[in-house]
């Protein structure tokens, strides 16, 4: 019989590495939870796998912990996700730099485009006193 764990250590690193890339290249703040989650299934298999290659059940209860806290983790940043999206209506990642306090400055993303020149105010219009002068013919066409 052939030894399985270069096989599950090939599928839990493939995990990682793809969870590693979704996380470190997604802006959407979803996105980057799944591949956060992806990431400790990937580190849960590498557990089990060496774990029923030593003969123990540390692996088992290692990966226990893991998805205990991944779901804690799930359940944190769907709070947190929903509460962003309540506030700025997008679940883009550079909004989270301008939540904080009301009296520090406000941090602009790198991409954003300048800001728009203000509008120019409108001013009064004046009515006329008196009679309108005549032009001369032609002037006014």
């Amino acid at each position: 019989m052939t030894d399985p764990l270069p096989g599950q250590l090939a599928v839990g690193a493939i995990l990682f590495a793809l969870g590693a890339v979704g996380f470190l290249t997604r802006r959407n703040l979803i996105l980057m939870m799944l591949s956060a989650e992806m990431m400790l299934l990937g580190v849960s298999i590498n557990l089990t796998a060496f774990g029923r290659h030593h003969g123990n059940a540390s692996g088992q209860v290692f990966t226990i912990f893991v998805l205990t806290v991944a779901a804690c983790e799930a359940g944190l940043a769907l709070v947190l996700i929903l509460n962003l999206y309540r506030r700025r209506k997008s679940l883009d990642v550079q909004l989270w730099s301008n939540l904080g306090e009301p009296d520090l400055p406000q941090l602009a993303p790198e991409d954003a485009d300048p800001p728009a020149a203000p509008p120019a105010p409108e001013l009064p219009h004046l009515t006329p006193s008196g009679p309108l002068p005549k032009a001369p013919v032609g002037a006014w066409k």
